[in-house]
């Protein structure tokens, strides 16, 4: 049975029992649990705070984890991503206090800078051959230049609105971060087996993402050409009706040329067309 770490509360953790509802996993939800028993898959599930996940996989105290990226970079810690899932997507930025005169990551030099993410933004700075102070903080970052301790910030950036809430621009984006199922490299080859069902699960549902299956009505002499217009994962379904003259046409379509390709068809003579959500989609 694989143990899995996910975030007890926070951003991530709906998003993440979502994921594991549709991947066919229960899980008993408790507030005050620490481990829960889930039903559908050999798992059992540790909620964690989201820093203390990549330190749970690399000690195998979990055995799988799902993690923001920045986490696992933060900590510097040699885990397997297995896969990245799509969401809880942010960026980590350095900003600095609005109408200061910034030409560029060399203002940095010789000043205070706060941050809850130090290795990485040392990591950065170093790279570039930056000399500044950083001050490691808990939490509320962004008020740190307001009341006097830093001359800039390092956190992370999703909206923006929190920045300027509190007179802040942002001026260099140093790590872009989501979601992702990370696993101990050590794993048995029984476990590993079981991190690769998972996988198969997830990446169906993250697969299916951004698609939509789309049936509809095309009279038979414009079968080719429609057919020529909406592409496919392969090639379109087509299936003759009962009508003289008439098929079916079955095919998944990306939404970002959904529109179009529907107003297309209809110009060819499509009827009946439906568009469906796909819950699942297994190359």
């Amino acid at each position: 049975m694989l143990r899995i770490a996910i975030q007890a509360k926070g951003r991530l953790n709906e998003d993440t029992m979502s994921l594991l509802a549709d991947a066919g996993i229960d899980v008993a939800q408790s507030k005050r649990k620490l481990v829960a028993r889930a039903t559908g898959f050999p798992i059992e599930v540790l909620y964690l705070r989201d820093d203390d996940i990549p330190q749970a996989v690399h000690m195998g105290v979990a055995d799988v984890g799902i993690v923001g990226l920045n986490e696992v970079a933060e900590r510097d810690l040699a885990l397997r991503e297995v896969m990245r899932l799509g969401f809880g997507a942010c960026r980590i930025s350095l900003a600095v206090p609005r109408g200061v005169e910034y030409h560029g990551p060399a203002w940095f030099n010789g000043r205070c800078v706060a941050t809850s993410y130090p290795h990485i933004l040392r990591s950065y700075f170093d790279s570039l051959a930056i000399k500044a102070d950083i001050h490691e903080i808990a939490g509320s970052v962004e008020i740190a230049p307001a009341v006097g301790m830093a001359d800039g910030i390092f956190d992370i950036v999703s909206s923006g609105g929190t920045l300027i809430q509190n007179g802040l621009v942002e001026v260099e984006q140093v790590f872009h971060s989501e979601a992702a199922l990370v696993a101990n490299p050590h794993l048995s080859a029984e476990k590993l087996a079981e991190v690769e069902k998972l996988k198969f699960r997830f990446s169906s549902i993250v697969n299916s993402r951004g698609f939509k299956y789309v049936l509809m009505n095309v009279p038979s002499d414009v079968v080719e050409r429609a057919v020529a217009l909406i592409g496919g994962m392969r090639s379109p379904t087509v299936l003759p009706l009962a009508a003289p003259g008439w098929c079916s046409l079955h095919t998944v379509m990306s939404e970002d040329v959904l529109w179009q390709k529907i107003e297309a068809l209809k110009e060819l003579g499509a009827e009946g067309i439906l568009v469906l959500n796909l819950e699942n989609m297994i190359p």
